[in-house]
């Protein structure tokens, strides 16, 4: 139980927003309509290491928006051998960018969670996604009532693990580092980020990876109450 944290900032993607079961559906969606023959199951098992990959990439401005978008369905399609020309690429690109926020599956316990941690803390969201993409999936979920402030990557000119992204975020809220604690499901980009920027930090390791015991971790949302 930490008595001097006031500030309480989350992570968005695969953390509290389920973003691979939603991502799954939205190819489910895209391909049912327009490339029937592809099995959705199998493109994912191809997709979900690619798109990890080059987010990290984007993430240290090694690629651009642009690129991320192109390579990560042109590298899955290539994987399962599936020909498709550039301009199909652009067109399920953008189409995936406009319907991933009509589904809005979130982590179980996270409104039990935000109900709990809102009587006691400011919430705030640091997320690299996309601007509209990303407001879009706060809005669509209902979840947006609960936080003071989101910073974006776009708004920030950074992305976690910049510290500079965690300076925006805690001038945006008023917040000191010392008192403020970012919840994520990256170890590099939300934990080590917020640690090396002053802030404490909580992996949220609902996959299980083996991490060192000094970092303080909950598999489930729920078991942030034994932390807050």
């Amino acid at each position: 139980m930490q008595n001097n944290i006031k500030d309480v900032f989350f992570d968005l993607d695969h953390t509290l927003w389920d973003f691979d079961k939603n991502s799954e559906l939205t190819f489910e969606n895209i391909f049912n309509k327009n490339h029937p023959t592809i099995e959705t199951k199998i493109f994912i098992e191809k997709y979900v290491p690619i798109n990890q990959a080059c987010w990290k990439l984007y993430q240290y401005d090694k690629i651009t928006h642009a690129e991320l978008r192109y390579n990560r369905l042109k590298h899955s399609f290539d994987a399962i051998d599936y020909f498709i020309s550039d301009e199909q690429i652009e067109s399920i690109a953008q189409e995936y960018i406009d319907l991933l926020p009509e589904n809005n599956h979130l982590f179980d316990g996270t409104f039990e969670v935000l109900d709990y941690l809102k009587q006691k803390y400011k919430l705030h969201i640091i997320t690299n996604g996309f601007a509209e993409v990303q407001f879009k999936k706060i809005t669509n979920s209902k979840i947006g009532s609960y936080f003071q402030t989101i910073t974006n990557s776009e708004m920030a000119g950074v992305k976690k693990p910049n510290p500079i992204i965690f300076e925006y975020a805690l001038d945006l809220a008023k917040a000191k580092k010392e008192n403020s604690i970012m919840i994520g499901d990256c170890l590099e980009a939300d934990v080590q980020g917020a640690l090396d920027a002053g802030l404490d930090a909580i992996f949220f390791n609902e996959s299980r990876v083996q991490v060192s015991n000094t970092i303080k971790q909950v598999n489930h949302l729920l078991e942030l109450k034994k932390y807050l």
